[in-house]
């Protein structure tokens, strides 16, 4: 499980270590941002499952590797 680190997804993603993404978003406006992901190459994801969180105002989009 890695939370919080685009640095170490973008090392892993490419070589096909990582099977199961689960993205949470908590949506904000802010205008500008850094890619949550730099990858060279296209990664194809199969989106599996979606979870929301009234509370928290948030949703959790759980990918699998296509």
């Amino acid at each position: 499980m890695i939370y919080g680190s685009g640095g170490i997804v973008s090392a892993l993603a490419p070589k096909g270590l990582i099977d199961d993404y689960r993205i949470f978003v908590a949506p904000v406006v802010l205008g500008k941002g850094k890619s949550l992901f730099s990858v060279d190459a296209k990664i194809s994801l199969k989106l599996l499952e979606t979870m929301i969180f009234r509370g928290a105002d948030m949703v959790m989009l759980r990918y699998l590797s296509a």
